[in-house]
């Protein structure tokens, strides 16, 4: 949970999720991301944890979201073990054995966790969370 000192450059502790329909634009995502996130502490359910790896970042998971991945990561925001939740969800069309974003937002909320659902929302997040000059540095 952020606290009004928590502002600061630290090593963030970031949760990530992804419907599969979105996993292409995660990947793309990380990529672009990578500077940034390689200086954080990431958290993924075991299909997003595939992808992470494949950027080259490290990155702890849990299970599959289809078999409470998603639950374990909503144990870690309610224990203020998340800082922030990048879940890129897909509105039009989400399968049923994917998590389901509500309880997640909803623990999102209740923890203080920052939380974006789509790409520009995650976009600014990791902006808003680089190091002076980290985004700069990298183009």
């Amino acid at each position: 949970m952020l606290t009004s000192e928590d502002w600061r450059p630290r090593r963030w502790r970031v949760a990530l999720i992804a419907h599969d329909s979105m996993k292409v634009a995660l990947a793309s995502f990380v990529s672009r991301h990578r500077a940034e996130l390689a200086d954080w502490d990431l958290l993924a359910t075991t299909g997003t944890g595939a992808i992470i790896r494949e950027a080259g970042l490290k990155v702890r998971t849990v299970l599959p979201g289809a078999r409470g991945g998603d639950a374990q990561i909503g144990a870690e925001i309610a224990t203020g073990e998340v800082d922030v939740l990048i879940f890129l969800r897909d509105p039009r069309s989400p399968l049923p054995h994917e998590p389901d974003h509500g309880p997640l937002a909803r623990l999102a909320d209740l923890h203080n966790v920052a939380l974006a659902t789509n790409l520009a929302s995650a976009e600014c997040l990791v902006r808003a969370l680089a190091p002076e000059g980290a985004t700069a540095r990298r183009h």
